[in-house]
């Protein structure tokens, strides 16, 4: 029986799977939210416990979190935030303001309202981590992502607030900084790229499992660089 739970935004999407997974075989409860029921969704022996949740919607945060303390046999030890999401466009005088609030909101909203409502578990049941997803792009920006490279700033800078404030509760937060994500979405929309050179999920999965472990729990407030070979 698994004896510490991990809430897992994002964990439907392509690197969601993978770090899902991770956490499943290392032995953890893993709660996962979704936008809508699915067959087969809900508590599994060997699988993860999934709940029909809107992350943009402080309500829906708050069903998600509930399922994700629910078993005292496994009190919530970590959150991951992978929620987010990308569009390219013009530069910033070709970019409406509307385009460019939605990167902000789209990864930062659900980031900061799942810390939030997570926070005081992770206090009561002594401490644990969070870890968050920025991009390369929060530090060295590309044309045409002005929006993004903002939004995943401001994640790493949420994430290293989180960090210093919750640090004398024994809660931890750190970041990791993809470059472009091996997936099928992104195969498609950049079908001329190196794929070779891009990071898979399956290599950023245990670097987000060590960083919500106790084998890390002497770091907080790391950005750590997942770059594969880009």
């Amino acid at each position: 029986m698994a004896d510490r739970s991990v809430l897992v935004t994002g964990g439907t999407g392509g690197l969601g799977g993978a770090v899902t997974a991770a956490f499943v075989q290392a032995g953890w409860r893993v709660v996962v939210p979704q936008r809508e029921s699915a067959t087969g969704a809900g508590p599994a022996a060997s699988g993860p416990v999934r709940v029909t949740a809107d992350l943009m919607d402080p309500a829906g945060v708050e069903r998600a979190v509930r399922a994700a303390v629910d078993d005292p046999a496994a009190p919530l030890r970590a959150v991951v935030n992978l929620v987010g999401g990308y569009a390219s466009g013009g530069r910033v005088h070709e970019t409406p303001v509307e385009e460019f609030e939605r990167m902000l909101s789209i990864n930062l909203r659900p980031t900061y309202l799942v810390t939030q409502a997570a926070l005081p578990h992770l206090i009561a049941a002594g401490g644990g981590a969070v870890v968050c997803v920025s991009s390369r792009a929060a530090l060295a920006p590309f044309p045409g992502a002005a929006g993004y490279a903002t939004a995943k700033a401001a994640v790493l800078a949420f994430a290293n607030a989180v960090a210093v404030e919750y640090r004398a509760s024994g809660v931890r937060c750190n970041t990791v900084l993809p470059s472009v994500i091996d997936t099928p979405a992104n195969r498609a929309a950049q079908p001329g790229a190196d794929h070779r050179r891009w990071v898979t999920p399956a290599e950023i999965a245990p670097v987000v499992r060590f960083l919500a472990s106790d084998d890390s729990a002497p770091t907080s407030g790391a950005a750590v660089p997942v770059y594969g070979r880009a």
